[in-house]
């Protein structure tokens, strides 16, 4: 048998040593908890670069034991679907825009009416963060599924082919809104009239004139290129575009107790650094936007005011009539804490 050299003796057993060194290595082994969350938005977007800042803490806080892998995008469905794999526990996870579960649990439409959030953003935080927000959460628990957190995703604004020049201008208008009998009471209390429509449609029907106008957030507005086909722009930033962060309970409860912590912690703690995404995001389509033929303008304080004491009883009641004595117990929660913040 052929002698090995000493060389090949030396560099064979460096060879062996770093491959125990890597399988004793702790980022060799698997998370102990993995969980696959899934989201509508493209990898471009708020949410999931905030959702990747998450995982990245969740990671680190729990020393590898937990792992986040984030999946955009609708690659796992569309949003119906997901929140069912989160019920089923085929997925562990979603991020689901609060407009798109009101089917799934009426009583997260309360955050459909107009002006619900206080306009001054560490306010509307405290809101999210405090009683009221916990409140909500917890009516997921109901529904199978278990809500961890609410992310701010935008407000929304008037576009149309009319003009939107005072509150006077919007009667005898007619609006898409997402299937929402709140959305509807909310346009007419304002003299105009409301049309459910798939999004998908809405270039089309804007462009046709099936329906004057579309009420949507800035960055919406310039991505989805509405602003072509609309004469009038109003900065009204009426209505809160909420996201839900869900999780299976059966994963949820398979923590440990700390880790549950560090999961909730990491999605509060993100937050300024999401809104400061966000921010950019509308100021940059705003920008693009003004650079087309479109008109804009800026609500005042004043004309925010008046809009809300318009639509706020109307939508509220529809809100109650769909969601019950969980509705009333949860209109009871928020409007204590509006008004302690205020």
């Amino acid at each position: 048998m052929k002698t090995l050299s000493k060389v090949t003796r030396l560099s064979l057993t460096a060879l062996a040593l770093g491959s125990i060194m890597t399988l004793t290595s702790p980022m060799a082994f698997a998370a102990e908890f993995v969980a696959k969350i899934g989201h509508l938005e493209s990898d471009q977007q708020s949410r999931h670069i905030l959702l990747e800042k998450v995982a990245d803490l969740v990671k680190e806080r729990s020393g590898g034991d937990v792992e986040f892998q984030i999946f955009p995008q609708g690659q796992l469905g569309n949003q119906r679907e997901m929140t069912e794999g989160v019920q089923l526990g085929t997925i562990q996870g979603t991020v689901a825009p609060a407009a798109f579960l009101g089917g799934f649990n009426p009583a997260v439409s309360i955050l459909d009416i107009p002006f619900l959030l206080p306009a001054d953003a560490d306010k509307a935080q405290e809101l999210r963060e405090g009683p009221f927000g916990r409140a909500l959460l917890e009516t997921f628990k109901s529904k199978g599924v278990v809500g961890v957190a609410l992310w701010p995703n935008g407000l929304k604004n008037f576009t149309s082919n009319k003009p939107l020049d005072n509150l006077s201008d919007l009667g005898g208008q007619k609006f898409r809104v997402m299937d929402s009998k709140i959305l509807i009471e909310q346009f007419d209390a304002l003299g105009a009239s409301a049309i459910a429509l798939p999004f998908s449609e809405l270039y089309t029907s804007l462009q046709t004139g099936v329906v004057d106008g579309q009420e949507n957030p800035l960055d919406t507005i310039q991505r989805m290129k509405f602003y072509e086909v609309q004469k009038y722009l109003v900065v009204s930033e009426h209505g809160a575009m909420e996201d839900v962060v869900l999780f299976n309970p059966a994963w949820w409860d398979s923590l440990p107790e700390n880790y549950r912590d560090i999961i909730t912690t990491a999605f509060e703690e993100v937050v300024p650094e999401l809104r400061a995404h966000k921010a950019a995001a509308i100021e940059q389509a705003l920008e693009t936007i003004k650079q087309s033929d479109i008109n804009v303008r800026v609500a005042s304080d004043a004309e925010k005011a008046e809009l809300r004491a318009k639509m706020y009883d109307k939508s509220r009641a529809a809100y109650i009539e769909r969601a019950g004595e969980d509705g009333e117990a949860l209109i009871a929660a928020y409007e204590k804490a509006f008004s302690e913040l205020n």
